[in-house]
Order: structure tokens, then sequence, then C-alpha cells
């Protein structure tokens, strides 16, 4: 199957630290994919990167045509979309009008029914709870049609019952056609939920595969332990 995303020796640096190292990542049509990693791996800085935040060095293309040199907004009309770890919605808006503004054809309901936002569609952002919001969130960046939706810590702030609940929910996006890319910490919500993971480590992509070859892959256990030893040193 043709990649709806490919990004070839993608690379950023800030000053002389290299925070993203020639990463390779292909994403299908419909996929829900993982990338992981211990804190300042790099997994943020990757998403803005192929969004247009950040200055880069490689290719990213979208459905096959590169979105090198383009500014953010127009990687988004291309079908490119993201969320933000923290949550702005408009707050004299309900759910319903934050959804339909950013609606690239005024309709919402799919999207209000695929994030179980129904309930509240009518609340204003100040009603709802956090899981609300963050779902919120999803929802907007949702209705814009995208090719590809870049998730950034949509857990966060999250308990592990409420992280579930969305995990229950994910898959439902990829099903209806738009490709995931998810970067979260909590571990549980990305091997619970994703078709394939993949893995950074100071930049680099260390592994990558189903959810059951990463959770086992040495090198994943390696990293990870590493950084919680110093941390704790």
């Amino acid at each position: 199957m043709t990649s709806v995303f490919s990004a070839r020796g993608v690379s950023v640096s800030f000053g002389g630290v290299r925070a993203v190292a020639g990463v390779d990542l292909d994403i299908e049509p419909g996929q829900l994919v993982g990338l992981i990693g211990p804190n300042g791996a790099g997994k943020t800085t990757f998403i803005d990167a192929v969004t247009g935040f950040v200055r880069y060095e490689g290719e990213v293309a979208l459905a096959g045509v590169s979105l090198n040199g383009l500014p953010p907004h127009a990687r988004a009309r291309r079908g490119l979309a993201r969320t933000w770890q923290t949550v702005e919605l408009f707050d004299d808006l309900t759910v319903r009008e934050n959804l339909t503004v950013a609606a690239k054809d005024g309709a919402v309901e799919d999207e209000l029914r695929l994030l179980d936002l129904e309930a509240v569609a009518d609340a204003m952002p100040w009603e709802l709870a956090q899981a609300e919001r963050k779902r919120a969130g999803i929802g907007r960046a949702l209705v814009a049609r995208p090719r590809l939706l870049c998730l950034d810590e949509p857990a966060a702030g999250l308990d592990a019952r409420q992280s579930g609940e969305l995990g229950r929910l994910l898959p439902g996006i990829a099903d209806s056609g738009t490709a995931v890319l998810l970067v979260d910490h909590d571990m549980g919500l990305v091997l619970s939920s994703c078709h394939r993971v993949v893995v950074l480590d100071s930049g680099s992509v260390i592994a990558q595969g189903t959810p059951a070859q990463v959770r086992g892959d040495e090198r994943v256990i390696a990293a990870y332990l590493g950084h919680a030893a110093a941390g704790a040193a």
C-alpha cells in the first residue's frame, strides 16, 4: 500500500544539539502509528518539524507530494493536522461550535459521535472535564478532514481510566480513513491502540514493529531503564 505520509532523513538541530537525527517514517492510510521514547528523545520535535513549526533537514511528503518549504497553514491545507499538549478552545463557543468553525464542510456530527462528545456538544469549554477537553481538541483537528492527524500527548493530565477510554476511541479515527501518528508517554495507551510503534532515543529510531515486538525489544528496554536510572541518580 502507498504511504499517505513519508519522512526521509528528517533531522533537527538546536545550536549544537541534534534533537532529531535522520528519522525515516512511513504511515499508510488508516494506520495508527505510535511514536514513543524516553523524555528528550525528540518525539514532539519530530511533530514540530513535519508540521512546519521548526526548521529541519530531510524530506517530508504527504500523499507523495513534498511539503518541504511550506509553512504550517499550507501543510494543514494539504491534509496534515496536529494537536498540542495544551488544549486551547474558544471559551465563548460550545463544543459543537468549536468544531464547526474548524470544519472543512461544516458537518461535525460524525466527529462528535466518534469521540464520544455528543452528550457535551452544547456545553461550554469551562464546563468540560479534562478528558472531554482533550477529545474536543482532537475533534477540532479531525473535522478538517486531514490525511494524517498528529496527536501530541493527548493523554497528558488524564488518569488511567480516562486514558483507557481515549485508547478505545482512537482506533475509530484510523478506521474512518484518517491516518494517525500518536505521541504519548502512556505506554499502555500506545501499545494497546496502535498498529505499529516506532521508538526514538536521543533523536534516532532504535526500534519499530508491532506493539508486541517493541515491548520485548532489548534496545527499547535498555533505553527506558537507562533514562530511569539517570533520573534517579
